[in-house]
């Protein structure tokens, strides 16, 4: 079966997509910016620099359109902060598998992961290396932005969140060079760091100003919301990516290919079950959210504040997946060649 003749599911999606207003504003300015750290180069080849994309590549991916999706209640100054931690995050993936991934370049992968640790520190004023590439420079120039004194509690775990996304691409490699797939119990883990889905909390509260109330953060029903919340971002995205990761890049590290190797069943069965595993998280995070959640908040005996600060999180989360879920179904890095970007899906009905 060839890829063309692979039937891509469409996924369950309760909440619908809006956009920020302010998505005119992050083009140029990410541009800029991504030419500032060596990111992009002109169209007709990457330069000295090793740029990582052209420009007509850094265009196509819309991830603009991600941003304004993901976040539709940003501030200017969180929407721009995020944009670019988006940027670096995709950068960093795309300069990992054309260096490391595509050459089979296991060595030279743990020096550069290794290096990159560096950038990452636990402790507020500590000096970074000199950047020598485009990923080094934008995480140098995000760890000067991520933490103002309102989000200085970010550092220790949006740092730890980022070494274990860098980590895991490292796995990824010995994986694929090993022609090693995945156990399903083991990747359901993995891929949450893989995906750095473990940022995305963060990227919520910043985007929102709201925190999940500390009195029940830790609590098992908060931290099984989190969990679904962060498995549908990254097993969704196996979905939308399957054809870029598996036949492009010869990648094992995909829901699809676990799937059909661990069940022993068509790759058209795996895309199936792989949509049904992510509608059955996104349905675990909904039945947390109104079933399990409110008495949880009685019990806690959160005040009105803390209710309201909870709640509007919770927004900024429903706005987070289905945000992700139009850019995987519309985006040019996944859709199809040709397609158009759907900029006027900001009021699009949910799928049920």
């Amino acid at each position: 079966m060839t890829v063309q003749d692979i039937e891509l599911p469409k996924l369950r999606m309760p909440y619908p997509v809006r956009v920020n207003p302010y998505l005119p504003a992050l083009r140029q300015e990410a541009e800029t910016w991504a030419r500032e750290m060596g990111m992009v180069a002109g169209d007709e080849a990457p330069g000295a620099r090793r740029a990582i994309w052209t420009r007509s590549q850094f265009h196509a991916m819309a991830v603009d359109q991600l941003t304004a999706w993901t976040l539709p209640d940003a501030s200017l100054t969180a929407l721009r902060l995020n944009h670019r931690f988006n940027l670096w995050a995709l950068a960093w993936d795309d300069y990992f598998a054309s260096a490391f991934k595509q050459t089979g370049n296991l060595a030279g992968a743990q020096v550069f992961t290794a290096r990159l640790h560096a950038f990452l520190p636990q402790e507020a004023g500590a000096r970074l290396p000199e950047p020598v590439n485009a990923v080094e420079r934008g995480m140098a120039d995000l760890q000067q932005r991520l933490f103002p004194p309102r989000l200085a509690h970010w550092r220790q775990g949006l740092n730890r969140a980022l070494a274990r996304y860098i980590d895991a691409g490292v796995q990824e490699l010995v994986n694929s060079l090993a022609g090693r797939v995945p156990d399903l119990i083991e990747y359901a883990q993995f891929r949450r760091e893989s995906f750095a889905a473990y940022t995305a909390p963060y990227s919520v509260e910043l985007s929102t100003g709201a925190r999940i109330p500390e009195r029940i953060r830790r609590s098992r029903t908060v931290c099984a919301l989190l969990d679904a919340f962060m498995d549908y971002m990254g097993l969704a995205n196996d979905i939308a990516s399957y054809q870029r990761e598996v036949h492009d890049e010869y990648d094992v590290n995909n829901l699809v290919v676990v799937l059909e190797t661990s069940l022993d069943i068509t790759v058209q069965g795996a895309m199936h079950a792989a949509a049904d595993l992510v509608t059955a998280r996104l349905r675990h995070f909904e039945h947390l959210t109104q079933s399990e959640l409110p008495s949880l908040v009685q019990q806690a005996r959160l005040d009105h504040g803390e209710r309201i600060e909870l709640e509007t999180w919770l927004g900024g989360a429903r706005g987070f997946l289905s945000g992700l879920h139009a850019w995987y179904s519309g985006a040019p890095r996944y859709a199809p060649a040709g397609s158009p970007i759907p900029e006027q899906r900001a009021s699009a009905v949910a799928v049920p």
